[in-house]
């Protein structure tokens, strides 16, 4: 289904060695579960209002929602008398860029594990969500399902339910079954990640990887501490393993953090190793603790971000370390529309570097963009739990040049919505629409899905769906951390025994260890605060 889409440039030619560079986003795990509904819209509507449930409007640019005043004019230096204040019809639509990051919930782990417990401004809870298997249906072509479904919120909720939105790509395909690909690894060697769990996981970890990737795959490798070096222009695997595996063995930490030159060099020679056919993708892998040269996400890519469009070239973070600059990570990896892992084991690493990223390299939808429209004749309040920093303008939802998120095949991503119903509701409850443009030709596309309030009249703990009660576990769980509060969210201590129970029935051990996660908060925590009870209609802050 074609809708029309700006003109896709050519490939320009890339000259000198300040010149153009180029930034882009990775793929890798974000997970969830079933649900049905899903549609496909089949009519050109770039630039239009998106489809609500209600003739409510929606939220748009600056000034869009802002109340307004009566007679707020001035009349020869004289101001005049304001007027009452015009009502502002409550919103009921939320819209956000789609996010696979994941390294949120890995640091937090990681920090738990090590006795303390992570700083709020580092727990996002929709990367504790996606870091969760969930089995939705997928699609069998390019493109997304959508599922809707939802459950009370459980003793203490009152009448507020989750309502939980899942987008899925088709499966990955098998490695043999992958276009070749082009990886340029950038490498922190600073004094800081002198330790065995930061360069010396990251030297095991793409050890691994050489002996993993097949012969048609090329990698080159950019180490950078104070100044940046390449060790290994692009290579192909074939017969250069050996070759490659002196330039990983070689690398040794030393001096400051210079993330900007590091960056910048690994784009040159990612730019300068571009293959044709080829999924090609510049690795960042640091501690991202920047201390020389610029230390400012927007200006180190300031410079990048205008070419990434020109090669397809996309970036994916991997951090390390107990120490972790997680901010800047993630900036980087927003602006270059890319994404964010953490690993802080041996374990991690083989799922990242072997099990996942040769399977997800390439794309299937660019610049995602999800929005959900509630009813207000059913839904009284709604929150969306987290993707603050991925929020987008209602009004920019058909927008394609607003910048949306990267994923790939294989990829789940989960949306999970506290929503108060009205008394005595029935019928439609929400309308969830995903937005993409294809990686190849910028067409745009669009799949919808819808929830009833039968959906969500079914109990939390206890229900059919063991897999929609650990998505509400991580999300509460997350919502905890940072020190807010959502309807029916149990104590640390109660969640810690619901997921050691949900370990048992999935037999899933990454359950297993994030209820050994909330059982160390819980022994951490000396209290948590109350956030106080939300009030009036529409979406909650």
């Amino acid at each position: 289904m074609a809708y029309r889409t700006r003109a896709h440039s050519g490939k320009r030619m890339y000259r000198g060695a300040m010149g153009l560079l180029l930034a882009g986003g990775v793929l890798l795990t974000g997970c969830s579960g079933e649900g049905s509904g899903t549609k496909s819209s089949t009519e050109d509507r770039r630039g239009a209002p998106a489809p609500a449930a209600t003739g409510n409007g929606a939220k748009g640019g600056a000034d869009s929602g802002a109340r307004e005043a009566d007679g707020a004019k001035e009349t020869d230096g004289a101001k005049k008398a304001v007027g009452p204040e015009k009502s502002v019809a409550p919103d009921y639509l939320s819209t956000f860029a789609l996010d696979v990051d994941t390294a949120s919930y890995g640091y937090a782990r990681r920090t738990l594990a090590d006795g303390s417990l992570p700083e709020p401004g580092t727990v996002r809870p929709e990367e504790f969500v996606n870091s969760f298997r969930q089995g939705y249906r997928r699609p069998k072509g390019d493109g997304f399902s959508v599922s809707v479904d939802g459950a009370r919120a459980g003793a203490g909720g009152g009448d507020w339910s989750l309502v939980r939105v899942g987008l899925a790509t088709r499966a990955a395909p098998s490695t043999a079954e992958r276009p070749p690909a082009a990886l340029t690894f950038v490498v922190d060697i600073s004094g800081s990640m002198q330790s065995a769990d930061r360069l010396g996981l990251v030297k095991s970890s793409l050890a691994t990887l050489t002996d993993e990737l097949r012969d048609d795959d090329s990698v080159s490798l950019v180490t950078f501490s104070d100044k940046a070096e390449t060790l290994l222009p692009m290579t192909r695997l074939r017969d250069h393993r050996g070759k490659i595996h002196d330039a990983v063995d070689s690398m040794e930490a030393t001096d400051s953090t210079n993330v900007e030159a590091g960056v910048r060099r690994g784009y040159e020679e990612a730019v300068d190793g571009h293959r044709e056919g080829a999924n090609n993708r510049v690795v960042l892998l640091s501690d991202a603790l920047a201390n020389t040269g610029e230390t400012d996400a927007d200006a180190i890519l300031e410079r990048i971000g205008s070419a990434r469009r020109e090669y397809g070239i996309t970036l994916f973070g991997v951090g390390v370390g107990s120490d972790y600059g997680d901010a800047l990570m993630e900036r980087l990896t927003d602006k270059g529309d890319g994404h964010t892992t953490y690993i802080a084991d041996e374990e991690q690493a083989r799922k990242v570097f072997v099990d996942q990223l040769p399977a997800h390299l390439e794309l299937t939808a660019r610049d995602a963009k999800a929005q959900v429209a509630f009813d207000p004749k059913t839904v009284e309040k709604f929150k969306l739990i987290g993707y603050e920093d991925r929020k987008v303008a209602d009004d920019d939802f058909r927008d394609d040049r607003v910048d949306g998120g990267e994923v790939g095949p294989g990829h789940t991503v989960t949306a999970l919505y506290a929503v108060r119903l009205r008394d005595g509701a029935s019928g439609h409850v929400a309308t969830a629409t995903v937005r993409w443009l294809d990686p190849e030709s910028r067409a745009a596309h669009e799949e919808t899905g819808e929830a009833e309030t039968g959906a969500l009249g079914g109990r939390l703990w206890g229900g059919r769906s063991t897999r929609f009660q650990v998505t509400a576990l991580a999300a509460y769980f997350a919502e905890s951390l940072r020190g807010g509060e959502l309807p029916g969210a149990p104590g640390l201590g109660e969640l810690a025994s619901r997921a050691k129970t949900l370990a048992e029935e999935t037999e899933d051990d990454s359950v297993s260890k994030l209820a050994a996660a909330i059982s160390a908060a819980d022994r951490l925590r000396v209290g948590r605060g109350d956030t106080g009870a939300a009030t009036g209609e529409g979406e909650m802050d």
